[in-house]
């Protein structure tokens, strides 16, 4: 299947089409059930993020980014989140109950 896929991603970026043989093509990620598992746990974390303005982004494969304070904070995992929110109170608030 690899094969075949990476065959159409070819002949898609030869061509600068979205269409492989008349037919359309979507391309989208193929991420693992242990990545899909670690972006799911950001999401309460995310909303609660968003609700406040403070601009969230999950990267790949499973890391949050925000911006507080004029500054853009890229973290792998809830510890250094906790971490790095016991020196920003403002967000250590808004993530109350969430670490």
């Amino acid at each position: 299947m690899a094969k075949v896929e990476e065959r159409i991603l070819k002949a898609t970026r030869e061509k600068q089409s979205d269409n492989y043989k008349g037919t359309p093509i979507r391309l989208s990620a193929g991420f693992s059930t242990e990545t899909l598992q670690a972006r799911r746990e950001w999401q309460d974390i995310f909303k609660v993020l968003k609700g406040k303005n403070l601009p969230p982004r999950i990267l790949y494969p499973a890391r949050i980014s925000f911006k507080i304070e004029g500054e853009i904070k890229n973290l792998s995992n809830k510890q250094k989140l906790k971490e790095y929110s016991n020196m920003k109170p403002i967000l250590k608030e808004i993530l109350k109950g969430l670490l």
